[in-house]
């Protein structure tokens, strides 16, 4: 990740972008880690602004609003700028919008967005060619409207100096990577022990997205063979098999996932027992044989070998992070 100032004691300044009926729990989450992280760090390692572009505290979608807030024009330098969206996040992007991004981005300003905050970024033309997160509500919609942007179903994507994340209290986690990698895994474990959070999330963790979300209600072939994977995690079903389930063609079935979720239905298949496996993982004190056998996997170093391709590091490692708590964070 571009660091945004050059010390690394320096304080970082951020400001947050809010926009009419905005989440405020997203930008609570994002402004708390960076409170704590000042307390345990003994320092001023953040400072962060409410801004609107007018001065005006926006409402946020709870009907509530923010004081002190500041026009952005007279915001002072600002390092990060997080863009934060909430519902009817169209309604709230507008030219004079656009061309603040637009020259916050010229004058090598990060950028970031929170919920639908990115779908801000994305219209002002400042995350072409970026990976992106956005809350799984819009995913549909803003892959189709904006294909220059890659938008995945990740909690938060940390892509150079584009830090974007899908909302709720998400942006938590987006921050404490952000913090880990500025100042440490000591100061970021300390913040989780703060806010009694037992795990870190990483790039790694997805957002749980509906699938007719992801597909739309009119694909009822891959909902249905989607379901039917889930249902057959333990002896999964050859993809011949699944087809034929589904009355279409092996080449069909395949044509359809690849178009609509960007993988082969194997791939699919693979990752969605490898998600199911590390749920279990991080949840239950099964034996990893246990969960080779009920995840469909034909023996540990088998399982262990395809674990490691996703997530790029074994079963027993997981196992290994969440038992030592926060502490594991890496």
């Amino acid at each position: 990740m571009k660091q945004p100032v050059g010390s690394k004691r320096a304080t970082t300044r951020f400001g947050f972008l809010t926009l009419a009926n905005y989440s405020l729990i997203a930008l609570a989450n994002a402004m708390e880690p960076l409170r704590m992280a000042n307390r345990v760090g003994q320092g001023s390692l953040y400072d962060w602004t409410v801004l609107t572009l007018d001065g005006r505290p926006a409402v946020a979608s709870n009907g509530l609003s923010i004081a002190p807030t500041r026009a952005l024009a007279e915001a002072g330098p600002i390092d990060v700028l997080f863009v934060c969206g909430g519902v009817d996040v169209r309604d709230a992007v507008d030219q004079r919008l656009q061309s603040a991004l637009r020259e916050a981005a010229r004058r090598g300003v990060a950028l970031g967005g929170l919920c639908t905050g990115t779908y801000a970024l994305a219209h002002a033309g400042v995350i072409d060619g970026y990976r992106c997160a956005i809350h799984w509500e819009n995913m549909s919609a803003i892959r189709e409207e904006f294909p220059r942007t890659t938008f995945t179903p990740e909690l938060f994507v940390i892509d150079r100096d584009r830090f974007t994340c899908s909302g709720g209290i998400a942006p938590i986690d987006m921050m404490l990577n952000l913090i880990r990698e500025r100042h440490g895994k000591e100061v970021a474990t300390a913040i989780c022990e703060q806010f009694i959070l037992d795990r870190m999330r990483d790039a790694k963790d997805q957002q749980h997205i509906p699938l007719q979300a992801q597909v739309g209600a009119h694909n009822q072939i891959l909902i249905k063979a989607a379901t039917l994977m889930e249902a057959n995690v333990e002896e999964p079903l050859a993809l011949e098999e699944l087809a034929s389930y589904v009355g279409v063609s092996r080449r069909q079935l395949e044509r359809l996932f690849k178009r609509y979720l960007g993988r082969v239905p194997t791939r699919y298949y693979l990752e969605l027992r490898l998600r199911r496996a590390r749920e279990l993982l991080l949840q239950t004190d099964l034996s990893v044989m246990d969960i080779t056998v009920a995840c469909g996997f034909q023996s540990p170093p088998h399982f262990s070998k395809c674990y490691r391709g996703l997530f790029g590091y074994p079963p027993s490692m997981e196992r290994r992070r969440v038992r030592a708590g926060p502490h594991a964070v890496n």
